[in-house]
């Protein structure tokens, strides 16, 4: 591997230290002189009550990629029931899935994203499936995995007169999951009336 020049990298870890820049400078990049390209993205799961990275920001990780001089780097931090979830990644995103996003994501446009599964402990609320939409421009799969209800959802979306809410489109959108959902997102999917189209 020492003669690599292009490297496209999905890993998942868990119970594992985070794998920030550093990481990968130390263990990988010291070793290929010869790399030019580095596509990546790493998800580190650990519990929280082990977990020594819980009280760093993503400034803090993405300060570790400093000799990553390829390209630009962001990074997602989801704290889920008993789990962090760390999401670091090259930009543009490469890979065709995307697993577990919660509320707090980059404004970022993933052009090779096809699968997107989201997760958090607070609701999905109509803005959000606006950035989806928008940050997800060819999304034909969508897990959506929520137990909390919509705050405003109901009585604004039932009204007939309701100028409030934008229309949400899925333009390639074929499969939708809802894998442990209050009943709220399965209404704004299937109920024409709730201002997302899958179209």
């Amino acid at each position: 591997m020492i003669n690599l020049e292009e490297l496209t990298l999905s890993i998942f870890v868990q119970e594992r230290t985070l794998i920030d820049g550093t990481s990968l400078y130390n263990e990988i990049f010291v070793y290929m002189s010869r790399l030019n390209m580095f596509n990546f993205w790493i998800c580190t799961d650990n519990m929280i009550n082990n977990s020594i990275h819980h009280h760093l920001s993503e400034d803090d990780i993405q300060q570790t990629f400093t000799n990553i001089i390829f390209q630009q780097v962001e990074c997602i931090i989801n704290h889920f029931a008993h789990i962090s979830q760390y999401h670091v990644f090259s930009l543009p995103f490469m890979f065709s899935c995307f697993d577990y996003i919660g509320n707090t994501f980059p404004t970022v446009i993933f052009n090779y994203v096809r699968i997107l599964r989201v997760q958090d402990n607070v609701p999905f609320e109509h803005e959000f499936f606006i950035r989806i939409a928008c940050s997800f421009p060819l999304l034909q799969q969508l897990t959506i995995k929520n137990v909390r209800p919509q705050s405003s959802l109901p009585d604004e979306l039932n009204s007939n007169d309701n100028q409030l809410y934008s229309i949400v489109n899925y333009s390639y959108l074929i499969s939708l999951c809802f894998e442990i959902v209050h009943h709220d997102y399965v209404e704004q999917f299937l109920d024409d009336t709730k201002h997302i189209y899958l179209v």
